[in-house]
């Protein structure tokens, strides 16, 4: 616990904030309510699975146990607490996912505890290498680098201050080493100006004994060099498995027994190392950033633009593109596309937080966060930063390549339509990475109106001291009439056609939007946002797609001219069939909701045409009333109206008996809805009883809508040509027949 507030008028009722978060209690601390919808875990370590479809993060909290969760979920109330499961209790730390088995998880609490998880079952194994009798004692860390070797998914490394290898999975260890520290006795450090006495307050108390191994890494490259770095200041490297070791002691510009926060061997060139160090213990806030090429025989910095006072804890290179580096810092996350010539800090949604930890899931490309106070943060599919480092944004327009999108239909498995039912606000979820395929793009400059352009400009003029010279008539003419410049992104399948067009922004910047792998709903046009959805119901839209090979292309339009920005960019969508009762014909499943969603379509149109000409004929009714047109005509607007009720009954329903909570017969549009409903949202076949559905809709609709039709072209037109004639007042939908005399 950090921090303790004390009601002064009801000293029962306490507020405490710890390592968990907020806790408050009304009754001097009998009972607690945890404020659950704060994410404020202070991880050290963060590591990923390869589970499938989703893969799982895992990380060490700061007195609140080990966990681990799934990157995403089906349910779109996103990622519950739920959804975590405890691997061992403590002080957590490093876990480590075996990658051929996500339910094997190897996981630690501080000073070396550890312990091999079995997910499936629950059951945790004791694996902490012991030294043998006669042997000194080990030597942890309360952080104790782990790693699973990529060459044998069998082999593991763990430290304290020697190196220890099992290949195994942990049943037996073998030492690797001997001593790798510089053996000081922590006892005769001064602490605060002098060395302190033995009953000292809490002396040595919840700290890691000095002189240990507080960093690991494996060459991905070459199986028999190992580093390894200490918390006093030494590197270590073995090119023999650890048959004989070499010993760094000292590194350019970095004090000596500086804190080995990270090292990281090179995916790409072989002999690359990099270190990170942390001085922050001795009051020196230094970003200390260093590369080798030869071993760890000379180093050099790369901290180059790194702010002057942001300790340098974490460190990851991309394994695809040599140049791309991200770093945790104190305050947040960088990226360097150049190997560390220079920083650039990414900032998006990432709160000022440490960030002790990066781990790079590379399966899908994701950039994952151990943060220490923010708990995980992902950035899904960083691979557009490689295409910028290549050059990307220097183009008008680009499109980045699209990663596999997963085709499925989320669940609500707590109702309504966010997902989390009636849990209300305390309930924490974090969001799951957007449905669909997510489209990035660039926009060099944008696209902006006229107005948007003079108002720059004048800005300019403005904050230059100098007059922008008054818009004349012409042009303010032009800038009321002219309609904003439209970007979208069209997305067609393996065939050409097409499938949908997503609206995109037209400003300049870097853009994501994801589109739903769904056709277009033929919903009704609408200007300007729409309104909030439903809680309780789906959103109206077309059906999924069937998975394969499809592509997206970038366009813009200005003054009714249409062209081609960027692309057309080709990706993967990939079913992943959960159903239990999946459809043997998904193909014949997608013609039948798309005849549903056509149904639909033409239904409501229909529904909506037969209000407007309602309210033509109620307005000409009242006109008559009040012209000198012949009064015989009203015979022929109540046989209009009865008729339009009538057809209004039979596409809608008996509103009458509906009002009066009365049972009536099934409506056209009912029935359509219902299927369209239920189609929609599922992989199953359609029921017998949803196709019998279909086709009474359709049989109903057709004399409904070429009666509606004669309505609309020819009965109620006559109506309204003779109140024309005979100089009625003006009623909707009428063209007035003028002639100049």
């Amino acid at each position: 616990d950090h921090a303790l507030w004390i009601d002064p008028r009801h000293t029962a009722h306490l507020v405490i904030g710890g390592d968990g978060g907020l806790y408050e209690t009304f009754d001097g601390g009998d009972h607690w309510d945890f404020k659950e919808n704060l994410p404020l875990a202070q991880y050290y370590r963060v590591s990923a699975d390869q589970a499938a479809p989703f893969y799982n993060i895992y990380g060490g909290t700061q007195d609140n146990n080990s966990m681990g969760g799934p990157s995403r979920t089906t349910d779109l109330a996103g990622i519950t607490s739920e959804d975590w499961v405890v691997t061992v209790g403590g002080d957590g730390y490093e876990a480590q996912v075996d990658p051929t088995n996500p339910d094997l998880v190897y996981t630690q609490w501080q000073y070396g505890g550890l312990v091999r998880f079995d997910k499936k079952s629950g059951e945790r194994t004791d694996i902490k290498p012991r030294q043998a009798p006669g042997e000194p004692p080990i030597v942890w860390n309360w952080d104790s680098p782990l790693l699973i070797s990529s060459h044998s998914p069998t082999r593991l490394y763990f430290a304290g201050d020697r190196l220890f290898r099992t290949d195994d999975r942990g049943d037996s260890w073998r030492t690797l080493s001997g001593d790798l520290t510089r053996g000081i006795d922590r006892d005769q450090l001064e602490i605060m100006g002098r060395v302190q006495d033995v009953d000292a307050v809490a002396k040595n108390a919840s700290t890691s004994v000095y002189g240990n191994c507080v960093s690991l890494t494996e060459s991905p490259i070459d199986e028999d060099v190992l580093y390894v770095g200490t918390d006093d200041g030494l590197v270590h490297v073995t090119r023999d498995g650890g048959a004989s070791w070499t010993k760094l002691a000292s590194f350019p510009g970095v004090p000596e027994r500086t804190y080995v926060s990270r090292l990281e061997a090179s995916r790409h060139k072989e002999g690359r190392v990099y270190a990170a160090f942390s001085n922050h213990k001795d009051g020196d806030f230094t970003p200390y950033l260093l590369v080798s090429e030869d071993y760890g025989a000379t180093w050099s910095s790369i901290a180059a633009d790194l702010p002057e006072h942001d300790v340098v804890w974490s460190l990851a290179e991309d394994h695809v593109q040599e140049g791309l580096l991200f770093c945790g810092t104190e305050y947040g996350v960088y990226a360097s596309f150049d190997r560390g010539g220079k920083w650039t800090r990414m900032k998006a949604g990432l709160p000022t937080v440490a960030v002790r930890d990066i781990e790079i899931q590379r399966r899908e490309d994701d950039l994952i966060l151990g943060t220490f106070g923010r708990g995980f943060y992902v950035l899904d599919d960083y691979g557009p930063l490689r295409e910028l480092a290549d050059g990307a944004g220097t183009a008008d327009a680009h499109l980045f390549a699209v990663r596999k999108a997963p085709l499925y239909i989320e669940e609500s498995r707590l109702g309504m339509n966010d997902g989390r039912g009636a849990q209300g606000s305390t309930y924490y979820a974090a969001p799951n990475p957007p449905f669909g395929a997510i489209l990035t793009m660039h926009l060099r400059e944008g696209f902006e109106t006229k107005k948007e352009q003079r108002e720059a400009a004048q800005k300019e003029a403005r904050d230059a001291g100098e007059r922008y010279p008054f818009p004349t008539d012409d042009a303010v003419r032009a800038e009321d009439r002219e309609n904003a410049p439209a970007v979208w992104v069209t997305i067609r399948d393996a065939q050409g056609a097409l499938v949908k067009r997503l609206d995109a922004p037209r400003k300049e910047g870097l853009h994501r939007l994801a589109w739903d792998l769904r056709y277009s709903g033929a919903t009704r046009v609408t200007l300007g946002a729409s309104g909030a959805g439903s809680p309780w119901s789906r959103p109206d839209t077309g059906p999924l797609v069937l998975g394969g090979t499809f592509s997206a292309t970038l366009e813009r339009e200005i003054g009714g001219r249409v062209e081609t920005l960027a692309g057309p960019v080709s990706f993967e969508v990939e079913a992943l069939n959960l159903a239990t009762l999946p459809a043997a014909d998904r193909a014949a499943v997608l013609a039948f909701q798309r005849d549903v969603i056509e149904l639909r379509r033409a239904v409501r149109a229909t529904s909506r045409v037969l209000g407007e000409l309602q309210s033509r004929v109620d307005h000409c009714r009242v006109a008559l009333r009040r012209s000198d047109a012949d009064l015989s005509l009203l015979a022929k607007v109540a046989a209009l109206d009865g008729e339009l009720a009538e057809l209004r009954t039979q596409l809608a329903g008996d509103a009458s008996l509906s009002r009066r909570s009365k049972p009536a017969a099934m409506s056209i549009q009912e029935r359509i809805e219902n299927v369209a409903g239920a189609q929609l949202y599922t992989s199953s076949a359609p029921t017998q009883t949803e196709q019998d559905a279909y086709g009474f809709a359709a049989d109903a609709f057709a004399p409904v809508l070429a009666r509606l039709r004669a309505v609309a072209t020819t009965d109620l037109p006559e109506i309204e040509a003779a109140l024309e004639a005979a100089g009625a007042g003006d009623t909707p939908g009428r063209l007035p027949q003028w002639r100049r005399r």
